[in-house]
């Protein structure tokens, strides 16, 4: 039974940001990382389209606006640092319709309010940038790239390791307990006692907190984020990340193109209600997962809410074309023959139990705990402040992160 000063349950970006922030800020501090699967950024982090994101979707004053506008220039930095390749390829947000047109103004107005680099273009300039996409205008975001969050995920562990820390996989959870003298947190194989403890569980963020006996109001409901790919002769097909103008009125950005840092050109992610929290292949249930969210209010009100959304998502996965239908309204040289298969996502999606869908990093705190409880895109592009936050969290400051 060992003793640290920290103990972090994750080794998702944001966890080994965490740790690597803690280190950095007391090296004589004792710091293990505990990850359920056999390697770091095994879930969401290792599954994601790879954006580094500019911020311009977020409610100004949010923790996401803060922490993404920071993370933008923090994650290129810190890549630029490593030799980690990442391309600062730009976005355009592409709008198909008079209404979508109309709409760009509101994200406009908003970018500026953030201080995000963005100018209107014409249909005329969106065809010279990229000749394969139409629409009636769009929004340029320059500042906008891509990254192999895996990369930048093992380059955080290295650097754990390299300051004395611990990072152990294949290490699940099993039971938590907080008293005076510290938080003892037990997996299947070994006990850790330590001073404070920090919880960036992810997909099983709620579960944890509750294992913790932290009295929590949201549940984890997963959505599957399913993708297609390019084939590679199709590789030079946008060079840049290619978005729809989302609609404010539903919860999800809405199927896009983007090129990633290995050269393929990924399509999507769909929002489908996952049956299980880490079953990745199509179908996959758990039924523990799927009892859970059976007995939660917040899941039935969700789907009465977005009940339209709910059969469209599941409709797009069942049915290739009626994807690719979202893919051409921007882009109509892309053929059925052109969506190849390719590894799905699942985001935590923190629910509260009136069905309201939790928008903003949720953080919950204990005299020697902090719980993550919803960590939502773009947690990956704000994981380095993101984890400076907490680590100065744990370490006994006083920041406002009760946001949500």
């Amino acid at each position: 039974m060992a003793r640290f000063t920290y103990c972090v349950i994750g080794g998702g970006i944001v966890g080994l940001s965490t740790a690597h922030h803690l280190l950095e800020a007391e090296p004589d501090a004792t710091v293990v990382v505990l990850e359920a699967a056999t390697s770091v950024a095994a879930h969401q982090t290792g599954h994601n389209s790879g954006v580094i994101h500019s911020g311009i979707y977020y409610e100004p004053g949010s923790l996401k606006a803060k922490f993404c506008k920071a993370g933008e220039r923090a994650t290129k930095e810190f890549c630029a640092e490593r030799g980690i390749p990442f391309d600062e390829c730009g976005k355009l947000i592409v709008a198909t319709t008079a209404e979508e047109l109309a709409r760009m103004t509101a994200l406009e107005d908003r970018a500026e309010v953030n201080g995000i680099a963005c100018r209107r273009v014409g249909r005329d300039e969106l065809t010279e940038l990229e000749p394969n996409v139409v629409g009636l205008g769009a929004l340029h975001l320059p500042k906008t790239g891509i990254v192999d969050y895996t990369l930048v995920s093992t380059a955080l562990a290295d650097l754990v390791r390299g300051a004395g820390g611990t990072v152990l996989t294949g290490q699940r959870v099993v039971a938590i307990a907080e008293d005076v003298r510290g938080v003892s947190v037990s997996t299947r194989a070994t006990t850790v006692i330590c001073d404070r403890l920090v919880v960036c569980g992810g997909l099983q963020a709620d579960r944890l907190a509750e294992m913790a006996g932290v009295r929590v109001d949201v549940q984890i409901v997963p959505f599957r984020g399913e993708y297609f790919r390019l084939p590679s002769e199709r590789s030079g097909f946008v060079r840049r990340l290619i978005y729809p103008v989302p609609d404010p009125d539903l919860p999800f950005l809405g199927v896009h193109l983007s090129p990633t840092i290995g050269g393929a050109i990924t399509v999507g992610p769909s929002a489908v209600l996952g049956l299980a929290r880490e079953g990745y292949p199509k179908f996959s249930v758990n039924p523990r997962d799927v009892a859970r969210m059976a007995a939660f209010p917040g899941l039935w009100r969700v789907a009465r809410a977005n009940l339209r959304l709910g059969v469209t998502e599941v409709g797009n996965s069942l049915f290739k074309r009626r994807y690719l239908r979202e893919c051409r309204k921007y882009a109509p040289g892309l053929t059925a023959g052109d969506l190849l298969p390719h590894a799905a996502g699942i985001r935590a999606q923190a629910v509260r139990r009136n069905g309201a869908l939790v928008h903003d990093f949720v953080v919950e705190r204990t005299e020697r705990m902090i719980h993550v409880l919803n960590s939502p895109s773009p947690a990956a592009t704000a994981a380095l402040p993101i984890g400076r936050h907490l680590a100065g969290l744990a370490a006994g400051g006083d920041d406002a992160a009760h946001q949500g």
